[in-house]
């Protein structure tokens, strides 16, 4: 389900792009959406592993930042609707009491449970991004404070990521391989002006198939929810 849902917000911008090119006498060829995009998102993990009372939480603030250019692609002589495509660069950090241990080539998982000195475990993880999104807005050449809505895909290359684990006299930190590279997932953006509303929900997990705490296998994916800022 999840793969026709992907492939429909792809196929759909392009193919109303392909029909809205056959008329553009009358476009402004100077008025364009090109933006600048930076954002700031809270990162709710779903799908945590192992079942209670030894479930796996999430603590502490995981946090998210994004930014990046968008070109705008008109789709109509009015400007109202048009196809972006981006490219970016986006920090993600997850904060959970499972604790990723480097051993030789191998990475295990452990829940950490009733230790006094704990204070964090985290997922750090570094993308270049792509967003390709269908766009609405009611703006033109001489107003830049507008509504718009914004739905598509982004898809992410994993580049770095890093666990780190610290305690009060001890800090643990290795570049982690067991994390998913190619990432995608679908995106909603919503507001007026600068300030809008960003949602991306991931469809695929943050760790490789097969990767296992206490024989349950680690499918954790992420939601992000938070504020995104246009700067034409």
């Amino acid at each position: 389900m999840r793969q026709y849902v992907l492939w429909l917000l792809i196929i759909v911008p392009f193919s109303m792009f392909s029909q809205a090119k056959q008329d553009t006498t009358t476009v402004n060829p100077r008025y364009f959406e090109d933006q600048f995009y930076a954002g700031v998102t809270y990162n709710f993990i779903l799908n945590l592993p192992g079942e209670e009372p030894n479930k796996a939480n999430q603590r502490d603030f995981s946090y998210g930042l994004q930014v990046g250019f968008i070109k705008d692609i008109p789709l109509n002589n009015d400007r109202t609707f048009g196809v972006g495509l981006g490219l970016g660069l986006g920090l993600y950090t997850y904060y959970t009491n499972i604790r990723a241990i480097e051993n030789g080539n191998d990475i295990a998982y452990l829940l950490v449970q009733d230790v006094d000195d704990f204070k964090r475990s985290k997922l750090e993880t570094h993308l270049v991004e792509v967003p390709l999104e269908f766009r609405w807005r009611n703006s033109n050449p001489e107003i830049y404070s507008f509504w718009r809505i914004y739905a598509g895909v982004k898809f992410g290359y994993v580049f770095n990521a890093r666990s780190k684990y610290v305690l009060a006299d001890l800090k643990e930190s290795f570049q982690n391989t067991d994390v998913r590279n190619f990432q995608y997932g679908l995106t909603f953006n919503f507001g007026y002006h600068n300030f809008n509303m960003h949602a991306y929900y991931s469809l695929t997990g943050l760790f490789n198939n097969g990767v296992t705490l206490d024989e349950n296998n680690i499918e954790m994916s992420p939601l992000r929810i938070g504020l995104v800022f246009y700067v034409l």
